[in-house]
């Protein structure tokens, strides 16, 4: 079973979906209002230990009741809470998602994800260290992301970091990652001055971009690989990304070539788009492998 030790972000959802966006200064109906547990780290957490992993969650919730809910959905989920902390003089991270006109709309409130230091990740170095995968992103402080690239590099162990939101990140950080996932969007703010192809070819094997229903774009060192995603009925497509993150890491960490673990996060990510939420959709190992 592979160990995947997971650094970023819990919060909880809250989802409005309506056949109309507002515009500044307007009011409309919606149609339905729900709350499910978020946050692109905890997303990551839960889709790993979906498809098997022994998945160990580092992350600050806030001492109130977004909190409590989070904790018991890791908990339902088998993923290790042993360094996610309850903070009390702050609120847990939230998202607010607007589902309409075919699109979503967030506004993410970070909360006690601020709290996720290079001090309070200290604690948890002998997780990083046993760990077969470190998966990060950016809804956490930059400095914190930093911080894990050097005790990865450090401790010899395989970072997959997820640039999303999208901000610079420097060129020690890149260096230090062993694989990067970016979107066309992140691509650009990551590498601005290159293009994609150029980018590509100056991180073979590391940079593995996302294009939505194109598939994912790599450089094998020799030649551009595509791989293909797969054709379903999207029902909401919030957390696709997180699932295909979440699905290559432990792919990886299996010892699966690239474009077989690729193959394997496509299939994971197609599958999770079908349902609704963020992590209502996400499959469980069985569920891949019968639709692969």
């Amino acid at each position: 079973m592979a160990k995947i030790c997971v650094i970023g972000s819990c919060s909880m959802d809250l989802v409005v979906t309506s056949s109309k966006r507002p515009h500044a200064g307007e009011t409309v109906l919606g149609d339905s209002f729900t709350t499910v547990p978020g946050g692109k780290g905890a997303n990551q957490a839960v889709a790993a230990a979906r498809l098997g992993a022994d998945v160990t969650m580092i992350g600050c919730i806030g001492d109130d009741y977004h909190g409590k809910a989070i904790m018991d959905n890791f908990k339902l989920n088998h993923v290790l809470t042993t360094f996610v902390e309850p903070v009390t003089d702050i609120e847990s991270g939230t998202a607010h998602i607007i589902l309409a006109e075919g699109d979503n709309s967030i506004i993410v409130v970070k909360g006690a994800n601020d709290r996720v230091t290079p001090a309070y990740v200290e604690r948890a170095l002998d997780a990083i260290r046993n760990s077969d995968m470190v998966l990060i992103q950016q809804e956490i402080p930059e400095e914190t992301v930093a911080y894990v690239s050097d005790l990865c590099h450090e401790f010899n162990v395989p970072m997959l970091l997820n640039p999303a939101p999208a901000r610079p990140i420097s060129e020690k950080i890149i260096e230090n990652a062993t694989y990067l996932t970016p979107n066309e969007h992140e691509c650009t703010i990551l590498f601005g001055g290159m293009s994609t192809t150029e980018a590509l070819r100056k991180y073979p094997n590391k940079l593995f971009i996302t294009v939505g229903s194109h598939g994912v774009r790599y450089y094998d060192g020799n030649q551009e690989v595509v791989v293909p995603t797969y054709k379903v009925n999207a029902i909401d497509t919030t957390g696709a990304g997180d699932t295909f993150n979440a699905a290559f890491a432990v792919a990886l960490a299996e010892g699966n070539s690239l474009q077989d673990s690729v193959k394997f996060a496509n299939r994971a990510a197609s599958l999770s788009v079908t349902k609704f939420g963020a992590q209502g959709g996400m499959p469980t190992r069985a569920e891949v492998e019968e639709s692969l």
